[in-house]
């Protein structure tokens, strides 16, 4: 592969991965907006509203995994974050299939770092790294932080605590809650935000290194994907080219197979290897190769299609009425929608009617429940 080809590949995969990324941002930006309409007529308490934009439930993974938990263990998909579950499941199946590709071509957060990385380069002229004795311990906070959340979920969780938590007041406002954290951020939360982008300029990737449980949940998973960047050191120069275009530091030119938590399949060390069919994104080492749009092509309908079925299945929309939600848009500052670190607590479900219900009937019970002016 001559020169040309080469920076036709690396154009091309780039090409490929910026389109996807910018598409899904253009969602996600169009979701924001309209989540934001959506709750500013609840809180002016106009006659209509606009309907609530599902896509926002992408943003609650926490709820998802214990709505996961809880359909697991009950046989019982609850539809207060429907959608959600739905794409918690899909972002899940990326990683099974295409390594960690959700945090590079999807993640809107993984594209901001990537700009960043961008200042660092021209900062220090070159792309710089902490040394191992640093990193390696650096990135384990991310499995610290991915651990509590397994750990207080999929292990500390009964039945009955995720049935009281997914139907209490918090859990149903959580997607308003989180908006008018951001919408009324206190100046610590505007310090933190700084100190990110700070550290991410002066360490490349900082966020998504060492500090994203999401991205330590699909780093883990990635070690089953179906498809992995493959080296065929028989045709390999060891021109490390592949290591030098690595962001997250891998040494590509070292590896047969890249098992790497870390890889996040952005395709560009295949993209500027000089020798064709050296490193393929593949299933085995010469079979069933995936080049950049079929890629892109492959992660966009995994999306699309998690989109039709929720819609064909009923589970596009939550099944809280307007009318629950102007009550609840009154009642934010009410003890009864505090977080209290994911629990619900005894005054709470006394005020809910919760008096020793059975496992079987809690659900039902609030459900049904109605309590507004």
């Amino acid at each position: 592969m001559n020169f040309l080809n080469v920076l036709k590949a690396k154009l091309a995969t780039q090409f490929y991965r910026r389109l996807v990324q910018f598409g899904f941002l253009a969602v996600i930006i169009w979701i924001g907006i309209k989540f934001y309409i959506f709750v500013s007529q609840l809180e002016r308490g106009a006659d209509h509203v606009v309907s609530r934009p599902p896509g926002v439930e992408s943003f609650l993974p926490i709820s998802s995994l214990m709505s996961l938990k809880y359909w697991v263990l009950t046989g019982k998909f609850n539809l207060v974050h429907p959608f959600g579950v739905l794409l918690f499941i899909i972002i899940l199946a990326t990683a099974f299939l295409l390594k960690r590709g959700f945090c590079s071509w999807v993640c809107p957060v993984g594209l901001f770092s990537e700009y960043l990385a961008k200042i660092h380069v021209l900062i220090f002229s070159r792309p710089r790294s902490l040394p191992r004795w640093l990193d390696y311990p650096l990135r384990s906070l991310k499995y610290l932080i991915l651990f509590f959340f397994l750990w207080a979920v999929l292990v500390q969780m009964n039945v009955i605590d995720l049935q009281k938590f997914i139907y209490s007041p918090y859990n149903k406002v959580a997607d308003i809650k989180m908006l008018l954290f951001f919408v009324n951020m206190s100046s610590f939360t505007v310090r933190v935000l700084i100190a990110l982008v700070l550290f991410s300029i002066l360490i490349r990737f900082f966020w998504c290194r060492y500090l994203c449980p999401y991205g330590a949940l699909l780093g883990l998973t990635s070690w089953l994907s179906l498809f992995k960047i493959h080296r065929n050191p028989d045709t390999c120069t060891d021109c490390r080219e592949c290591t030098q275009a690595c962001p997250m530091n891998i040494k590509v030119h070292k590896e047969k197979v890249v098992l790497s938590d870390e890889c996040n399949a952005c395709l560009r060390c295949v993209a500027v290897c000089p020798v064709e069919n050296t490193l393929t994104f593949s299933i085995t080492k010469t079979k069933v190769r995936l080049q950049p749009v079929v890629y892109a092509l492959v992660i966009v309908l995994l999306f699309l299609g998690g989109s039709v079925i929720a819609r064909l299945t009923g589970v596009w929309q939550n099944n809280i009425p307007t009318q629950e939600y102007r009550y609840h848009i009154k009642h934010l500052n009410d003890p009864s929608y505090f977080h209290n670190r994911g629990q619900v607590p005894d005054y709470q479900s006394r005020s809910l009617g919760e008096k020793k219900v059975s496992s079987d009937s809690l659900a039902a019970h609030l459900k049904n429940r109605r309590s507004f002016n």
